[in-house]
């Protein structure tokens, strides 16, 4: 990216930065494709395009700790916090990544608005299928249960998107 930059800014004489929010804006309407480089699935992972996948897993194994550990008023709060995003909003959000894999399908406020709402019909789903299994409704299954789900799905909507960026990469380059 840098380079198609640089010799943007070289041909039309523009400055580097503006150089480079033109081919940035080029490639949201879609006039260029970035080629990512990522041959598979654990390259995509791995490199710049699995980074909100780990900071999900990231958030979702620090909500469950603090869930599970945290109980001094201290931590106490900072596990209300993390908390109530683990299961207000992370669940929904890996759920609407996985159905809506391309950056332009959403609105960010229409990604916000649908992992609210996701989240509060899946919680729920959760607990009631955790009824019925011997283990109950109890703190430990819930946030196991949910963490697992919401990592599950992180990773199935990483490999939609890693297929939707090759798919995009190969219908620009024929």
């Amino acid at each position: 990216m840098r380079q198609a930059a640089e010799g943007l800014s070289r041909e039309t004489g523009k400055p580097l930065y503006e150089a480079a929010y033109e081919l940035m804006l080029g490639v949201k309407r879609g006039e260029y494709a970035l080629e990512t480089g990522a041959d598979s699935y654990l390259a995509y992972v791995l490199g710049p395009g699995g980074a909100w996948l780990w900071t999900v897993v990231a958030l979702t194994a620090a909500a469950a700790a603090m869930a599970l550990y945290a109980e001094s008023p201290p931590l106490l709060y900072v596990r209300y916090v993390i908390g109530a995003l683990f299961v207000l909003f992370l669940p929904g959000y890996v759920i609407v990544e996985a159905l809506y894999p391309r950056p332009g399908e959403l609105t960010p406020l229409e990604r916000l608005a649908l992992s609210i709402g996701i989240s509060l019909a899946v919680v729920p789903l959760v607990g009631l299928l955790l009824n019925y299994t011997p283990f109950g409704i109890r703190l430990v299954p819930v946030v196991l249960s949910l963490a697992t789900l919401t990592a599950a799905t992180a990773a199935y909507a990483a490999y939609r998107k890693y297929r939707s960026e090759r798919l995009a990469a190969a219908c620009a380059t024929a």
